[in-house]
């Protein structure tokens, strides 16, 4: 059986010297860092690189992204610094979560950096129209027949239990799914989420099985009831770019 960590790695290393460019912070995102992977499940790679200072000032601007691999076991890309801290700023909740996946293959002390300036860039209305879209959207494709795929119930119970933590909190989720059920959770949804994480064990990402009513109905409930949270929250998007101008100079040599 190969290992798949040394792997990841020959392939990030592989990237920084065909591409020519220096990785910050490479994680794991999606099922597996957030903790109820599939037996199958395949390793979402995810990594924020920098150039050398010169491709910053060419007129022909290099892309702000790397696509290196995507496989039934490897799915690997990758954002460029820059593109990263515009990220920040526009609150996006997904590189949030890859600031703070619990897997982590490589990360510098500048990423240390980045992660602390980024928290002044926090937007709760941001992540929580993400985490609500995420969640709604799951529910309308996946979750309306009789039979559904288990693991698209996380899918859905995930991005609203991190809307639920901000609500609760005013801080970005964790990533882990078992670090939101440490929440205060009704009791009857959390005896459906244990029985579900149980099942889940042993049905492929694939397999259909009939709807768990007190999942369902949550999802549906609470999706309805994070969006209308969303739209009365006020803008909270911080507007000032001077740190995250100051700290993308230091990183590059400026």
């Amino acid at each position: 059986m190969r290992d798949i960590l040394a792997e990841i790695n020959e392939k990030l290393d592989e990237i920084e010297k065909k591409e020519g460019v220096r990785i910050l912070h490479a994680v794991e995102s999606g099922s597996r860092a957030w903790g109820f992977a599939s037996p199958d499940s395949d390793y979402d790679v995810r990594f924020v690189y920098v150039r050398p200072k010169e491709d910053y000032l060419r007129l022909d601007e290099p892309k702000d992204f790397i696509d290196w691999q995507l496989d039934e076991v490897l799915d690997i890309n990758g954002w460029d610094l820059k593109k990263a801290l515009k990220q920040f700023a526009k609150g996006n909740a997904t590189l949030f979560e890859w600031s703070g996946s619990p897997i982590v293959y490589r990360t510098t002390d500048e990423w240390a950096k980045v992660k602390e300036v980024a928290k002044q860039y926090f937007s709760e209305k941001s992540a929580v129209y993400h985490y609500y879209g995420t969640a709604n959207n799951t529910l309308k494709e996946y979750l309306q027949g009789e039979n559904v795929r288990y693991k698209k119930y996380f899918y859905a119970l995930r991005p609203l239990l991190a809307a639920q933590y901000i609500e609760s909190f005013h801080d970005a989720p964790p990533v882990l799914f078992d670090d939101l059920l440490k929440m205060d959770i009704d009791s009857d949804l959390r005896k459906g989420i244990e029985e579900l994480l149980e099942k889940k064990k042993v049905t492929t990402e694939k397999e259909e099985n009939p709807q768990m009513p007190v999942i369902r109905d949550f999802i549906e409930t609470e999706s309805a009831r994070q969006k209308e949270i969303a739209d009365t929250l006020a803008d909270d998007h911080n507007k000032d770019w001077t740190a995250l101008n100051r700290l993308f100079y230091e990183i590059i040599g400026v």
